[in-house]
């Protein structure tokens, strides 16, 4: 009998009491204790199991509970670490929900996460009427009355630090998962600058102390730079996906989706690969846990791989980002990879650079690292067909085109019906209205962000030299049973003029050179709202 899969569930208790598929990850629980950073930092993409591991880790502490049973048969209970199972109190805090579009609705959910950690213990402490409680119970109380005073807030993780150590003589391990969704969010509704100081001074409190902390472990999809969020701190070591260091206990490696698959009566083929695959983690190939755990489920390749804030900042940065970063981008999305500058260790929110864009693309799973030249410089590439299916969604939403559209555009170019193509081609112009006074360009970039999709049965190249020039862009058929496609692009008022100018240019200078069989040759001319067309087919030896 098939176990359920753990679909919309990541509370390791309930997955495990429940008896869901399960992955043993457990071995995190013996590197954080071997690497004894004070403050870790995991940067990961959404959805490859971090609240997962970080509940894992709090059920495996956690003094207040018996976790022997949900822990029975897993990799760490044969390690020496067993003994420590259960052995220290935790503070564990999740923000991965905490979002709100002023700054007193994020406060609220703040405060709404941290008073459930100080329920918790209140409950344990209540009957201590020593003075040196005195403190948590003020903070208790502020944190019901639910008045938002951010002095109190401030202070609120470090206060129940102290009583925790008071009261079980031992310091406590602090888990904050998804600690930079806050921040993400008061990004996105405009308030950071507001913000900064608050965000600054609550982690700097509850991470600072080593007097009434022993460790502390913080997942997100990026680091906020030292400077700003984390100025006051200087034990924190982070771990990117660059780094060996818990490699292969984010997402799933090579034999874990084997066996899952075979567990489902799927198996692991060359499809699957090309649409979950990609993914490099300190020199470990990972697969996208969710989507494959969605996968076994439905038995569909589809893209799993739901929207989150995150989306924003990605979609909201890609807008904002310069001609040199659009200029990589377009090259990425021709050629598969392209040689950038990036900075894993800093935001975007903080330092809007190039670098911090890819290094947040990078992080946040958009691109993986395919090789590393040096400190920054390194080799990416887009991980897989889903991944790329987001691409396409940001260049789409970027230019106001509908999903639906777009795929009946394609539709019509591979079937040569180039009446209905102009009729589709036209009306996403129209749509796109930052493109409406745009150069030769940026209708160039338009429509190769378009064919992002087509990846997989068409080898995509821009500005490629062949035959006696380069074409804008030509379309390799990686299968005899569609043609070849070459365009050709022009701006200018004579549209009419400039479309037989695109077209002749694709002929003459021979670019479907190198092909063989039916190519079907496109010049396309602009002007603002205007569209026009020319095209002819070839027959290429």
């Amino acid at each position: 009998m098939k176990k359920p899969l753990p679909i919309g569930n990541d509370l390791f208790r309930v997955v495990r009491e429940r008896d869901y598929y399960y992955v043993d990850k457990s071995l995190l629980i013996k590197d954080f204790i071997e690497f004894q950073g004070t403050v870790t930092l995991i940067t990961r993409p959404r959805r490859f199991g971090k609240t997962l591991n970080m509940t894992m880790l709090r059920e495996f502490f956690d003094i207040t509970t018996d976790s022997r049973v949900i822990f029975d048969g897993l990799a760490i209970m044969d390690t020496e670490y067993a003994s420590q199972i259960n052995s220290r109190p935790v503070i564990f805090l999740s923000f991965k929900d905490c979002k709100g579009n002023t700054p007193e609705s994020l406060l609220f959910m703040l405060n709404t996460i941290v008073l459930d950690e100080y329920e918790k213990y209140y409950r344990i402490l209540k009957g201590n009427t020593d003075d040196s409680y005195y403190e948590f119970y003020m903070v208790y109380q502020k944190l019901r009355e639910r008045s938002l005073d951010t002095n109190y807030l401030l202070i609120s993780i470090k206060t129940l630090e102290q009583a925790l150590t008071r009261y079980y003589h031992i310091n406590p391990i602090v888990l904050i998962d998804e600690y930079d969704q806050p921040i993400v969010s008061s990004f996105e509704y405009g308030y950071h600058d507001e913000m900064k100081a608050f965000f600054s001074g609550f982690y700097g409190a509850a991470l600072k102390s080593q007097e009434y902390m022993e460790q502390a472990m913080l997942t997100g999809i990026q680091r906020v730079v030292k400077e700003s969020i984390f100025s006051q701190l200087n034990n924190i070591r982070v771990y990117t996906v660059l780094d060996e260091e818990y490699s292969s206990h984010f997402g799933l490696t090579t034999g874990e989706t084997e066996e899952l698959l075979r567990s489902y009566g799927l198996i692991l083929d060359e499809s699957v690969k090309r649409q979950y695959n990609g993914y490099l983690f300190g020199g470990t190939e990972i697969y996208n846990p969710w989507s494959l755990l969605c996968y076994a489920d439905t038995g569909r390749l589809e893209n799993y791989w739901i929207n989150t804030s995150t989306n924003y900042l990605v979609r909201s940065s890609i807008d904002d980002a310069d001609k040199l970063f659009h200029e990589k981008l377009d090259k990425l999305i021709s050629e598969d990879t392209v040689k950038v500058n990036a900075d894993l260790e800093c935001s975007l929110i903080e330092i809007k650079t190039n670098n911090a864009l890819w290094g947040l693309l990078v992080n946040a799973g958009y691109v993986t690292v395919a090789e590393r030249v040096g400190q920054y410089m390194m080799t990416v590439r887009i991980p897989n067909g889903e991944v790329r299916s987001e691409f396409i969604k940001i260049i789409a939403s970027r230019a106001n085109v509908q999903d639906i559209d777009l795929h009946t555009m394609l539709q019509c170019l591979l079937n040569k019906d180039m009446d209905g193509f102009l009729d589709v081609y036209r009306a996403l112009v129209l749509s796109c209205t930052s493109y409406h006074d745009a150069k030769e360009n940026a209708y160039h970039m338009l429509f190769l962000g378009m064919c992002l999709s087509l990846q997989g049965i068409y080898k995509i190249t821009s500005n490629i030299e062949s035959g006696h020039g380069r074409s804008d862009i030509r379309m390799e058929s990686l299968s005899g049973e569609r043609p070849h496609i070459i365009i050709e692009f022009k701006q200018g008022e004579a549209v009419d003029t400039l479309k037989e100018e695109a077209l002749k240019q694709i002929l003459d200078n021979r670019y479907h050179a190198g092909l063989h069989g039916e190519v079907l040759c496109v010049g396309i001319a602009h002007d603002k709202k205007k569209c026009e067309i020319a095209y002819t087919m070839v027959e290429s030896k």
